[in-house]
């Protein structure tokens, strides 16, 4: 199952393009990582590869398919979207109740959740380890448990491919190896996931391949380990970066450090 966007480009209405000259394909396999800096666009190309936005040039495209002659809920049923962690729409709901809504592409428009529905609640919630808390309400929970019940959402589905914006945002560095463990794990049972990330060193850490998001220029796309090199992430970020592999009696561990502005300024 590939995931692909060919020649995308996005622009606001008067405004210049956002994004331009998007091509890759994600096999389906693995992790792929989307790094970049903020105003690069990430978020809006993560909206247009799922239709959510419309690319103003080329086209996504899901198992060779235009996202877009895709009926709604067979695409639902075959990506799984996590958004940014937003809680104000589910503060009052319990975590079960907001996880089931990702079921939604199964059951009928006038419909209940059926008891095979519940089951496949309580079997993600317990894939990403949460199934505890499944009575709590969503404003009871931490920040990092509440990204994984926004996780077992989409999984409700029983996506092939995962798609997350950010996943490991204002999370501690506990939870943001949680999340990223989830996240490996997942991929070795069979998932693809898509993450969008603020972090280089996850990149480099999870995924196999990388579309790196430069301001107003064509990404790089390829293997990871070709793609984030110190050259293209000094360039891209404009800060001079230094890539160092720390060994840990537990695995080994990449460091991505930003040493400097290399232009002055903000």
């Amino acid at each position: 199952m590939s995931l692909e966007v060919i020649h995308g480009g996005y622009a606001w209405p008067g405004r210049e393009p956002v994004l331009t000259g998007v091509n890759f394909r994600f096999d389906g396999t693995g992790v792929m990582s989307i790094l970049g800096p903020n105003g690069a666009g990430k978020t809006t190309l993560l909206r247009c590869m799922l239709g959510l936005l419309k690319f103003t040039e080329g086209e996504a495209r899901l198992d060779g398919r235009p996202v877009s002659n895709w009926k709604p809920r067979d695409f639902w049923r075959t990506i799984g979207y996590v958004p940014q962690a937003k809680l104000p729409g589910f503060a009052s709901m319990t975590l079960a109740d907001m996880v089931v809504l990702g079921r939604s592409a199964h059951i009928g428009p006038f419909s209940l959740p059926s008891d095979a529905d519940w089951e496949v609640v309580d079997r993600v919630m317990t894939e990403v380890g949460i199934e505890h808390l499944a009575g709590r309400l969503c404003s009871e929970v931490s920040g990092g448990q509440f990204q994984l019940a926004l996780i077992a959402r989409a999984l409700a589905a029983e996506p092939r491919i995962l798609v997350l914006d950010e996943p490991e945002s204002n999370l501690d560095f506990r939870n943001q190896m949680v999340v990223l463990n989830v996240i490996e794990r997942l991929t070795e049972q069979g998932l693809g996931a898509v993450i969008n990330t603020h972090f280089p060193a996850h990149a480099l850490d999870i995924s196999t391949k990388t579309l790196l998001v430069p301001r107003h220029r064509p990404p790089i796309f390829g293997d990871t380990r070709d793609v984030m090199t110190e050259d293209l992430l000094s360039d891209v970020f404009d800060v001079r970066v230094r890539i160092r592999e720390l060994d840990f009696p537990e695995r080994r561990y990449t460091c991505v450090a930003a040493v400097e502005p290399r232009h002055g300024g903000a």
